[in-house]
């Protein structure tokens, strides 16, 4: 954990300077910009402590996959998910090493997720904080293929926002080659471009308790309409259902949002699409109290909660703000501490990073 304690302490270092020199430009959301070598500095610190790892999830299997396979034309049409094997194709034609493919991927997933917070967060330095002590920088570590499937939809967060469907739907098919789970964004687009807080957030939060409530036979519905497909492997998924305390955790700031809408509103008039989405991560992961996998789909949605967070500070007086902002602070790094320590006891493991 020393080297994840670092990258949090230097990402969040570069992040506050980048905000302390920020610069006014009334062409971004939040009204100034970030300095942008700070923000390079953030990123490349993200890079290389998720790009040079050799453990953490999934990441041996990947690894282990990487050097035995040699990525035939034939293999992957055997495959689900060819972009990304095709990525593998292309990458093992310049090097066979398998760390220049998780470096790669986590090139990818995290210049995206940086150059996102840095155009959309109100308090970027905040924003970098949430993503590491979140979980969202560790989890992208592991399933680093659904991760980095939506980092490359939310790189598309302008299309969503400024209403260029036909560009979205590009990037999410292009996302999908690399997780066929990133085609759910499709029908998601047409359902979050509205207002927040209507009947829509009502009958999503009833549909997610009537799901809990009756588990069992939802899942015996939904396994069924997609016992054809590749999704099929699922329905022996065993990995029990997500902490009570994450779901708390992610409809907290969401009970800010909600409280200070108007306001919201009017320091950033199109909030409310990143408000739905991170509804729809908090129904999900209410549901995946009973099933983890739902907790899987909820990685596209949960990460614009970042972003919300970093707004709603400025929902609450002028006066009071500083101390809701060192609240924050205290609660996620206690999150962050409580989740990987005393639960998940990560160990970060490296070829190239010892401390």
């Amino acid at each position: 954990m020393t080297i994840l304690w670092l990258t949090l302490s230097t990402a969040s270092m570069f992040s506050f300077f980048a905000r302390y020199f920020a610069v006014t430009d009334p062409q971004t959301p939040a009204l100034v910009r970030p300095n942008k070598l700070m923000a390079f500095a953030v990123a490349f610190v993200l890079i290389m402590v998720s790009g040079l790892r050799n453990n953490i999830g999934d990441t041996v299997f990947y690894i282990h996959t990487y050097e035995i396979n040699d990525f035939s034309w034939n293999y992957i049409a055997q495959q689900k998910d060819i972009g990304f094997n095709l990525f593998q194709k292309l990458l093992k034609s310049f090097t066979t090493d398998p760390q220049a493919f998780i470096f790669s991927v986590a090139l990818i997933t995290n210049l995206f997720i940086v150059l996102v917070l840095y155009k959309y967060s109100r308090l970027f330095e905040l924003a970098v904080y949430v993503f590491i002590t979140s979980g969202s920088f560790i989890v992208s570590m592991n399933g680093i293929r659904q991760y980095m499937a939506a980092a490359i939809i939310f790189a598309a967060t302008k299309f969503l926002m400024e209403g260029h469907w036909k560009r979205y739907m590009l990037t999410v098919l292009i996302a999908a080659f690399f997780h066929q789970s990133a085609l759910i964004m499709i029908p998601i687009y047409f359902l979050v471009r509205r207002k927040a807080w209507t009947g829509t957030t009502i009958a999503l939060l009833v549909v997610a308790v009537l799901i809990v409530a009756g588990f069992n036979q939802f899942q015996d519905v939904l396994f069924s309409a997609l016992q054809d497909t590749s999704y099929s492997e699922y329905q022996n998924f065993q990995e029990g259902g997500a902490n009570i305390l994450r779901v708390i955790f992610y409809a907290v700031p969401l009970v800010a949002a909600y409280l200070g809408r108007e306001k919201l509103r009017l320091l950033f008039p199109k909030i409310d699409i990143i408000v739905n989405l991170s509804l729809i991560g908090v129904v999900l992961m209410i549901i995946s109290t009973q099933n983890w996998i739902f907790a899987r789909v909820a990685i596209y949605f949960t990460i614009y909660q970042i972003i919300v967070v970093s707004w709603v500070i400025k929902v609450f007086r002028q006066k009071d703000q500083k101390l809701i902002y060192l609240i924050t602070i205290f609660v996620y790094l206690v999150f962050f501490f409580y989740e990987n320590v005393i639960v998940l006891n990560v160990q970060y493991g490296s070829d190239y990073l010892h401390w």
